[in-house]
């Protein structure tokens, strides 16, 4: 396909917008600043921009795609983020090539790479895009916004913007949270020796836990979320609770991994008399890995090739929009700029040179595709 000379990024309007996206807080819950700025500046760029409601207050933002075939592709961007670490200073520097603020890695810079590459399909495709875009809303909790999109929006492929450091994840892990009660008996804080305590009733279960997490399952990647009592004051709490996240590799069996821990539990039970616990596994979604040999994965290969990037098929090990979107039956390559240890940190940056990186990979993908 002959591409058109205009066809050409702009480093300094993609900064521009990565600066004003950034300075928007948008915390999961109140993304509406940023979905009108988003809004606002895809309709200057004379494109079509649909409203898809998913609560009373939020929306995403969707800009269909001009093609009507069989690999429909849709890049994807979440709006929001963690709470702010320091809400006196979240806001956009530059040091050099390096970018920090929240939400750059954690995918602003995503967001922004895509809203330029919006911004020059735009001039040279005035029949429309190759590809669709969406902008959603609360990845960061409960991916409420790709549920919504894929009950109202059929569609076959995806790019998800999630730093990857630029390497095509082909694999998802998959994602269990998980909930573990254990209760026990109040006494006043002076003679615990009438009560039992269901905090140390959870050590002893989340140390167990741990010893079979390393020994059984090297592979799992597992954190202790949150801890807390009940009640609070000067009392033996009789009633504790841990909130975990829990990953494993795609290739693994989920529902036998899901038995192994309802029998820990069990087991625990058993040894610890006069105390109950309990585990719920509140939210799961499966892992998966896409074939290499796809017609469309080959095309992006070639697009690697072409920028001398290497090819490194990968897994993304953390929850995303990925999960949500592979159980309606879509294809998710999860794909962006920035590195996912830098996510959720108070050292949150990225180099902006590989933002342009990713805005260039984009663009050439999109006009393979049309």
């Amino acid at each position: 396909m002959r591409v058109n000379q205009f066809a050409q990024i702009q480093p300094k309007r993609l900064k521009i917008v990565l600066r004003d996206l950034v300075d928007i807080y948008s915390p999961t819950g109140k993304e509406e600043e940023a979905l009108e700025f988003t809004e606002s500046y895809l309709k200057k760029q004379g494109l079509c921009v649909i409203k898809q409601e998913v609560d009373e207050n939020r929306y995403n933002l969707i800009v269909p795609p001009a093609r009507k075939d069989n690999d429909i592709l849709y890049f994807i961007g979440h709006l929001d983020t963690v709470n702010a670490y320091d809400l006196e200073d979240y806001r956009f520097h530059q040091k050099g090539d390096l970018i920090s603020g929240l939400g750059t890695t954690d995918m602003k810079a995503g967001c922004a790479a895509m809203l330029e590459v919006a911004t020059v399909l735009a001039q040279v495709k005035k029949g429309g895009l190759p590809i669709g875009l969406a902008f959603v809303v609360g990845e960061e909790e409960d991916s409420s916004g790709a549920k919504t999109l894929v009950k109202e929006l059929d569609f076959n492929w995806a790019i998800i913007g999630e730093p990857t450091n630029l390497m095509p994840c082909l694999g998802h892990y998959s994602y269990m949270e998980v909930l573990l009660r254990t209760e026990g008996k109040r006494a006043h804080s002076s003679m615990p020796e009438l009560g039992q305590n269901a905090i140390e009733a959870m050590l002893k279960l989340l140390l167990q836990l741990t010893e079979y997490a390393t020994s059984k399952h090297q592979e799992l990647v597992y954190n202790i979320r949150q801890l807390q009592s009940f009640p609070q004051g000067f009392v033996v709490p009789d009633v504790c609770e841990a909130w975990l996240d829990l990953h494993l590799p795609p290739s693994s069996d989920e529902v036998a991994f899901q038995r192994e821990l309802d029998k820990l539990v069990k087991t625990a039970n058993k040894d610890m008399p006069g105390l109950s616990a309990v585990l719920k596994f509140e939210e799961t979604h499966s892992g998966y890995r896409l074939p290499q040999d796809g017609a469309l994965v080959k095309k992006l290969k070639k697009i690697y090739q072409k920028m001398s990037l290497p090819w490194e098929a990968q897994d993304f090990r953390s929850h995303s929009d990925g999960n949500v979107l592979r159980s309606a039956g879509v294809n998710p390559i999860i794909l962006g700029p920035g590195k996912l240890e830098a996510a959720h940190t108070p050292e949150e940056a990225v180099s902006f040179n590989q933002v342009v990186q990713a805005t260039q990979l984009y663009l050439d993908f999109a006009l393979s595709l049309a």
